[in-house]
């Protein structure tokens, strides 16, 4: 393992940010380099920093351009068919994780690999401004087709990133830190959350117009601008280049870690049935509606909810996700799967709550928290349970796995037709308490 670097240049490759960064770990040997290299040990204040500003601004075009919201509001607005409205969630969270082991095959090629999240996120600008103009532009279904396709290449430019990201942090942020970063850079997140739950509050009497909305989104495009300039001056060095040759080759061979890594087995096997927390969401907000079209002001009620919970949980898991970073799933899956239970006996037996929008937005806010749990977690988790060239494997094999179970939980929204939002949160609870059940045999990852 590397050990901390304690000469002069510490201080010159930093600066203020050290003593910034000392008070955010709270501990004498803030300077802990455990499973980086020397040289990155160096500028792991800076990284640190670079990274939360990074995800900041992402996160902040990502509220300003949600599929489940304001991509939906647009479609509705530009008069685009129905259907396509459906398909915008599936469309992004799934296309941004089946291309990964391909994806991954490539990048392992490659020493330094920051410059494949720059090249991520300037697509994703380019695709978001492209939607924007869409909106201006066309209307009906053209606008409604084209919107959907942008969301594609948006999806697999976020496909990148996510490969990326994870490799990088485990380059440059030591163990017992990163859970803590993704703390920090979930807390900043919720705060911008808030200010978005506050825009959409304030323009409540308003009468937004597709031009309105397109504008906002082409402006939130160049937000992903901004976080590739600042990603960019991360310090990273050059890693290993194992796994060369040919990129599909490579990828199929990456699927025998289902075959020889049984943890890492379970944990995707986990990590999809703890997909609850994010999968419910949408039917929290269906019975905070009464099954009515939202208006601004209960979209907006719900955004600053999710903010909220965000910024009040994140540094709260960071830190125990350093300690048990499993253990943080667990307890995150198991209050959305507990959530999702008396949310649907309320909506079950007492269906005049239903017309009570805020007691949802409460019930939301507590799913923030859970799901904040679940996903901080289960990152810290596949980071820490992988080490050198084998995390870009690990990331990109589940990711591409959960990329296809959600494409397939797709299906289960038609249940909701048919069982009611209500029953389709109680099914996705349980399956979420069963991966709670099976996350206790996993090992800990910190150890």
């Amino acid at each position: 393992m590397a050990a901390p670097v304690t000469d002069a240049t510490d201080t010159t490759a930093n600066g203020p940010l050290d003593h910034i960064y000392e008070l955010i770990v709270e501990e004498e040997d803030a300077r802990v380099c455990k499973d980086i290299s020397d040289d990155a040990c160096r500028y792991v204040p800076f990284n640190f920093f670079a990274v939360i500003v990074a995800n900041s601004l992402t996160k902040l075009g990502d509220e300003l351009a949600n599929p489940k919201t304001v991509l939906a509001w647009l479609l509705n607005f530009v008069g685009a068919p129905v259907y396509l409205i459906g398909m915008l969630v599936p469309i992004r969270e799934s296309g941004s994780m089946l291309p990964q082991l391909v994806i991954a095959a490539v990048i392992r090629q490659m020493a330094v690999r920051k410059w494949v999240w720059v090249l991520g996120s300037v697509l994703q600008c380019a695709a978001v401004v492209g939607m924007g103009a869409a909106a201006w532009m066309l209307s009906g279904a053209a606008a409604g087709w084209t919107i959907i396709g942008l969301v594609v290449v948006f999806s697999l430019s976020r496909g990148l990133c996510s490969v990326a990201y994870k490799d990088v942090l485990g380059k440059t942020i030591p163990k017992t830190r990163r859970g803590r970063l993704s703390g920090v850079a979930a807390s900043v997140s919720g705060v911008i959350a808030l200010g978005a739950g506050l825009f959409f509050l304030f323009i409540e009497n308003g009468s937004p117009s597709p031009a309105f909305f397109g504008a906002l989104i082409a402006g939130a495009g160049l937000l992903w601008l901004l976080g590739a300039a600042t990603f960019a001056t991360l310090r990273e060095f050059r890693g290993e280049t194992e796994g060369g040759g040919n990129s599909l080759a490579e990828a199929f061979r990456s699927l025998r870690l289902f075959r020889d890594d049984p943890d890492f087995t379970r944990f995707v096997v986990v990590r999809a049935l703890m997909l609850c927390s994010a999968l419910t969401a949408p039917y929290y907000v269906v019975l905070g509606t009464g099954g009515k079209e939202p208006d601004l002001a209960t979209l907006g009620m719900f955004i600053l909810a999710n903010g909220l919970a965000s910024t009040v949980s994140g540094p709260f898991w960071g830190r125990l996700a350093d300690r048990s970073s499993r253990r943080v799933m667990m307890a995150g899956a198991a209050i959305a799967a507990g959530l999702g239970i008396l949310a649907f006996c309320a909506a079950t037996f007492a269906p005049s709550l239903k017309e009570t929008a805020w007691l949802f937005a409460i019930a939301f806010f507590v799913l923030g928290i859970a799901h904040s749990g679940v996903r901080l977690g289960r990152k810290t988790y596949i980071v820490d349970l992988a080490g050198g060239n084998k995390r870009t494997d690990y990331v990109a094999v589940s990711n591409t796995a959960i990329g296809a179970i959600l494409l397939a939980s797709g299906g289960v929204g038609f249940l909701a037709g048919a069982i009611s939002p209500a029953g389709v949160i109680l099914v996705f609870s349980l399956l979420g308490l069963l991966g709670v059940a099976l996350a206790m045999k996993l090992p800990e990852a910190e150890d």
